[in-house]
């Protein structure tokens, strides 16, 4: 979708334009968030949108509880 919309790098318009409103979509499938580490404007995004829909946001793999 990204390249038909005339995306060539993250973060230009198309990538702007549609990765992140898909993002904000799964999210409501999710519940909870690992926010790897490192620099990343669009995670810092999905992490705060994940915050404001009350998701538990965890930022090491060994906080995340095992699945039973």
């Amino acid at each position: 979708m990204l390249k038909l919309a005339g995306s060539t790098k993250p973060g230009d318009a198309a990538y702007e334009e549609i990765s992140y409103p898909i993002a904000h979509r799964v999210l409501h499938k999710c519940d909870a968030v690992l926010r790897i580490e490192g620099a990343s404007n669009g995670a810092d995004i999905e992490t705060a949108k994940a915050k404001e829909m009350g998701l538990k946001i965890y930022y090491r793999l060994e906080d995340i509880p095992d699945a039973e």
